[in-house]
């Protein structure tokens, strides 16, 4: 809940903090912890889409983008999961070694901002939905919440953050339910830990609600800077835990 208090103003899944904590200290076995994931973000995600639903910001052409981009790849990431999977060690480095540099970045862009006459513009709606589509498929295969992925890209290229967060949970509430339905479906066809944890899932899962609903309301109280910085803080600590994991 806590955790989700503090993410769900810049769009990120709680879970992507989560992972680390189910894999070391839970034991939860590979597959099984792609589906808990999922499982987290449908009981989770519409605690705060509630929330950006009243205040209107879920009708937005970046919401669409995002869905229709994401959903395919987390079928596509499913399969490769069950199928064809890197382990979770090859996983956790190439996260530190995204994150960690675009947490630094976003920090230091809002700190010492783009003079105006040479900020780029916003990306256009072809590469948001080529992005989207591979951080689904990225979603896919971890159960990681796209929003820490899209959101630290999204507002380093200039969008604001009360325009992506919701558009970016929006994105993870879909392509977890797609994800879930598809783990479900080859668990059906294929042998091994495909299920998700259904009493960790669920647990998580009611916390993330109440903190997502919490969170999202807190976010038009929060200036526009400050929810840069926090994101970008989200970004590197996220890159440090995983690195760090990833090293031992």
């Amino acid at each position: 809940m806590l955790i989700a208090v503090v993410t769900a103003p810049v769009g990120v899944s709680g879970v992507v903090f989560l992972l680390p904590v189910q894999l070391s200290v839970f034991a939860v076995p590979s597959p099984a912890v792609t589906p808990t994931n999922l499982l987290y973000n449908v009981v989770a995600g519409p605690g705060a889409l509630l929330r950006y639903r009243r205040d209107g910001d879920l009708a937005g052409p970046l919401v669409r983008r995002l869905v229709l981009g994401t959903l395919p790849g987390v079928v596509l990431g499913a399969v490769i999961r069950v199928f064809a999977l890197p382990g979770p060690h090859v996983f956790r480095l190439l996260v530190a070694a995204l994150m960690l540099p675009l947490g630094i970045w976003l920090i230091t862009r809002t700190l010492r901002p783009t003079p105006p006459g040479n900020r780029r513009p916003e990306p256009r709606p072809r590469t948001v939905t080529g992005l989207a589509l591979v951080v689904g498929v990225v979603g896919g295969i971890y159960g990681i919440g796209g929003g820490s992925i899209l959101g630290p890209i999204l507002v380093g290229r200039g969008v604001p953050v009360v325009k992506v967060a919701p558009a970016a949970l929006a994105s993870t509430f879909a392509t977890s339910l797609v994800g879930a339905a598809t783990y479900a479906l080859l668990s059906l066809t294929h042998r091994g830990s495909i299920a998700p944890d259904w009493q960790l899932g669920l647990a998580c899962g009611l916390g993330g609600l109440i903190g997502g609903y919490v969170g999202a309301r807190l976010q038009p109280r929060l200036p526009e800077t400050f929810l840069r910085l926090l994101l970008g803080t989200l970004a590197t600590a996220l890159g440090s835990l995983y690195a760090a994991n990833a090293l031992r």
